[in-house]
């Protein structure tokens, strides 16, 4: 059996942002992203900066090829304020509305200095959009820790309900879904 699609555009664009590819030049941002106790809070904890830039060629390799996986960059100064994520939910992991898995799981995080500017609302609506024009309507899941209350206060205005809850990273997780075709234009 194929995998389910996911979005194919490798560039997404919205009015202050463009979704793209990690380049080598995110190296620090990318790094500050990943290791910053705040961002990283409901993420399992900061990693170890040496951790980081030793696998910086991998998350570049890992990215490329990979459809949904994006950097969030300002489209004015193409600097990096988050990254974003589309892709299918692991049918053996918790957190789901179908019985065999897979949905459309969207995810994102943002630099702190990026925190309440609506960077990652306007990304995630500008790549539902294209998903919901290029894919058959399906469920799409944001997956967050409960305590969480920005990220689910943002899946609330995204137009997304919660519909359960579950334990996985020790914690408590909250699944909120939206049908893909809310995102239709």
């Amino acid at each position: 059996m194929s995998p389910s699609p996911t979005l194919s555009a490798t560039e997404v664009t919205s009015e202050r942002l463009v979704l793209r590819k990690v380049h080598r030049a995110d190296r620090e941002d990318l790094i500050e992203l990943m290791t910053d106790p705040e961002v990283q809070a409901y993420l399992g904890g900061p990693r170890p900066r040496s951790e980081v830039e030793q696998h910086f060629d991998t998350i570049i390799a890992n990215s490329t090829p990979r459809p949904g996986n994006f950097v969030i960059a300002d489209n004015t100064t193409n600097r990096l304020v988050g990254t974003l994520m589309l892709a299918r939910r692991s049918a053996d992991r918790p957190g789901h509305v179908n019985k065999d898995g897979e949905e459309l799981e969207l995810g994102y995080v943002l630099r702190r200095s990026a925190w309440g500017a609506g960077f990652a609302y306007e990304a995630a609506t500008v790549v539902l959009r294209a998903a919901a024009d290029e894919l058959p309507d399906q469920p799409v899941l944001i997956v967050t820790q409960t305590a969480n209350q920005r990220s689910l206060k943002l899946a609330a205005r995204l137009g997304f309900r919660p519909v359960s809850t579950f334990e996985e990273f020790d914690a408590e997780q909250t699944l909120c879904t939206a049908p893909l075709s809310k995102f239709r234009v």
